[in-house]
């Protein structure tokens, strides 16, 4: 049964991540710039601040230590202390774009795409990058972006999962060291909703946020919809598995946007939701710079 897990009142809550050591999620409001963490065995929730918006953010083999993709570039962040190390900038030459969804790659690489703030409709202005594990920034052969989304990996780290959200389109394709085919994987022509962030469960199946839809959408490694799950809020954003038995999907969501009416209509908008599930997830690959 869908639960409302954290009553976080998130303006763009996103990058839900949950850390199997700790036992506890991870995920960001990115328009307040603040990082939020809820253990569910303690029932606590804590938040950190932070100097920019944080928009995606991955594990390290140190849980006092994540890497955050903040607006204007790359940095490391520890926990317990709020100190920031600065690893590089991204795109500084083009105004308008910050860093949007990243995820690890199963070699233990960040990678991640760009959201242009300048122009609506947005202009597919940026790229996807992988920052590697010498801390050395690499732009990856996947085209612009408007609104990069959906970035996540199959079991076996054989391919990549990706979308501009503008383009309603969910793709995919080989990868390795290099990217290989590039093709379609789900097409959202048509549908309600625009396709947000993703997850891989244990079988392979993709699970997508579908943003302005209500509702998170299981598809088939072949691209067929296999379920659909209806959320009390029509902006999810994106998903997690965690628990102890990983059986347990998280999904954050958003109120931006909402008139005063529709947040009074529908108000777990912006929290965080739990529901138990038939399938399990993997454990979050870690950056292994």
């Amino acid at each position: 049964m869908m639960q409302l897990a954290v009553d976080a009142r998130n303006e763009l809550g996103e990058c839900a991540l949950w850390c199997e050591r700790t036992e506890r999620l991870l995920w960001t409001d990115i328009p307040a710039s603040t990082l939020w963490a809820h253990t569910p065995a303690l029932d606590t929730t804590c938040s950190w601040p932070l100097p920019e918006r944080l928009a995606s953010f991955a594990l390290t083999p140190d849980d006092d230590r994540l890497l955050l993709g903040l607006a204007s570039g790359l940095a490391f962040f520890t926990l317990s202390t709020g100190e920031i190390e600065r690893i590089c900038d991204v795109e500084p030459t083009l105004a308008g774009t910050r860093i949007n969804d990243g995820r690890c790659d199963r070699q233990g690489r960040f990678v991640f795409g760009m959201f242009n703030q300048d122009s609506e409709p947005r202009e597919a202005v940026g790229s996807f990058y992988r920052l590697n594990r010498d801390l050395t920034l690499e732009r990856l052969p996947l085209g612009k972006v408007a609104i990069a989304n959906s970035i996540c990996f199959s079991p076996d780290g054989a391919t990549m999962y990706y979308c501009d959200s503008q383009a309603a389109v969910i793709r995919s394709c080989d990868y390795g060291d290099n990217i290989g085919e590039q093709r379609v994987f789900a097409d959202l022509s048509g549908e309600q909703g625009a396709p947000d962030g993703s997850t891989v469960d244990a079988e392979g199946y993709l699970w997508n946020a579908r943003w302005g839809a209500g509702r998170l959408v299981r598809y088939s490694p072949d691209g067929n919809v296999e379920r659909v799950i209806m959320l009390a809020a029509s902006q999810p954003t994106c998903l997690a598995f965690g628990g102890p038995l990983l059986d347990t999907v998280y999904a954050t969501s958003a109120r931006q946007w909402l008139s005063s009416a529709e947040v009074a209509n529908a108000p777990k908008s912006g929290g965080v939701f739990r529901f138990a599930t038939d399938v399990v997830g993997l454990a979050e690959p870690r950056f292994q710079g």
